[in-house]
């Protein structure tokens, strides 16, 4: 089972911002962790991980960039950037620099985006929700026509791309790792059977049984359109738990793995510090 972070809180107060991300990053590559995600947001919104007048949030392309800098083998990415944030070829365009510049080690998190209340804020569009949806698949097919190197005009319900040329492409073959945010069985899991590398689902306290119905409903997708299934990865988005132990940690994600989990991405309560993360990275390798 692989293990990941996700970084979603950035109110480090006892150093510079920079300084400590780039200490988290840096103890997460060297402790051999798969993957570091960071939210695209630029609010922020975790209800679960934000004390009081905790509000810092980065702009995650950028944010990126600066990880990739810091670090030499962890995958980096965006969990997840919401679709209309930016136009499609924008997006494109900050995976595949990341994706050269880093050496291959992009991950392209997407989703409809779901913050009303930051849309609204920040001046940032968020149309109706079936529209999301059809904007999601649009940017999906641009993203896979843009890195395959075809530059044909694409004419879509709601883009329109005249030649959209990916110069220099992607390193990562045949392109970054398409993740897919969430688990609605009509919109969203079709377009991960569709295009996606990767799936997450939620750690939610049933014993499993919404995750068992949800890879369920993905399996039959998958077998509706031919896809074989165990192509794509299962990721489970759960948060470690304050003064909880590597070994702990490690018993409890094992539990996913009868699930069909391939994949844990592990969030804190607050911003993270490198004893956590060491935490994390410990109880990774006794799950590989």
């Amino acid at each position: 089972m692989k293990t990941s972070i996700s970084v979603t809180n950035f109110s480090w107060r006892d150093g510079t911002m920079a300084a400590r991300l780039g200490e988290i990053a840096e103890a997460a590559d060297a402790g051999g962790l798969d993957a570091l995600w960071v939210a695209d947001h630029v609010l922020q919104t975790d209800p679960y991980g934000a004390g009081p007048g905790e509000t810092e949030m980065l702009e995650s392309a950028t944010t990126l960039g600066y990880l990739a800098a810091r670090t030499s083998r962890i995958r980096l990415g965006t969990l997840v950037s919401a679709v209309t944030f930016r136009p499609p070829a924008l997006l494109i365009k900050a995976v595949t620099t990341l994706d050269v510049m880093s050496g291959g080690r992009a991950l392209f998190g997407i989703g409809a985006g779901y913050q009303a209340d930051e849309a609204a804020a920040m001046g940032l569009p968020l149309p109706p929700l079936p529209e999301r949806f059809d904007r999601l698949e649009e940017t999906l097919q641009i993203a896979l026509r843009m890195w395959a190197g075809d530059a044909q005009p694409y004419r879509g319900t709601y883009y329109t791309l005249d030649a959209p040329l990916c110069s220099p492409l992607p390193i990562s073959r045949p392109h970054p790792p398409i993740l897919i945010g969430g688990t609605g069985e009509k919109r969203t899991l079709p377009l991960v059977a569709r295009y996606a590398d990767a799936c997450n689902v939620f750690d939610i306290p049933d014993g499993g049984e919404t995750t068992r119905r949800k890879l369920g409903v993905l399996r039959e997708l998958c077998e509706r359109i031919g896809r074989p299934y165990d192509e794509i990865e299962k990721i489970m988005a759960t948060r470690i738990r304050p003064g909880e132990s590597a070994a702990a940690f490690a018993d409890r994600c094992a539990g996913f793995a009868p699930l069909g989990i391939d994949h844990v991405v592990v969030l804190t309560s607050g911003p993270w510090t490198v004893q956590a993360v060491d935490t994390v990275a410990e109880a990774a390798r006794r799950l590989a």
